[in-house]
């Protein structure tokens, strides 16, 4: 494109020439080393960053696993507490059992008149007033 002078006489001027620009390009072993190096590194720090979350989530398994296993083993022994219990009730029962029946006037009575005992009868009781007036 040609300059145009405004306030000249109205001559027009040529543009000076551009200069062809040359591209200059590295040298394909020392452009490899460089693009590389960083991607080696990125790998890297993705492969480190994986194995830093597989064991995080590995620990938090075996944590999982572990409160597992001792809820499991508390159950177990809260169910033979509750056998036991069941079991000692149903002795109490018996004993219980054994106790009022023990203690019946019925068998108090004959208990008694086994080892020759009487009642008294009532014509020969007296009782004594303890209040004081």
């Amino acid at each position: 494109m040609a300059a145009v002078d405004w306030f000249g006489a109205g001559v027009a001027v040529p543009a000076p020439a551009r200069q062809p620009r040359t591209r200059t390009r590295p040298a394909p072993a020392a452009a490899p080393a460089r693009a590389r190096a960083p991607r080696r590194r990125a790998a890297g720090r993705r492969l480190t960053g994986g194995i830093v979350w597989i064991s995080v989530f590995a620990v938090l398994l075996t944590g999982v696993v572990a409160l597992n296993v001792a809820v499991l083993r508390l159950n177990m022994s809260v169910s033979k507490l509750d056998q036991q219990e069941l079991q000692l009730r149903a002795e109490n029962q018996a004993l219980s059992s054994q106790v009022s029946s023990a203690a019946s006037a019925g068998r108090i009575e004959a208990t008694a008149h086994k080892l020759g005992l009487v009642p008294a009868p009532g014509t020969d009781t007296s009782y004594l007033d303890l209040g004081r007036k």
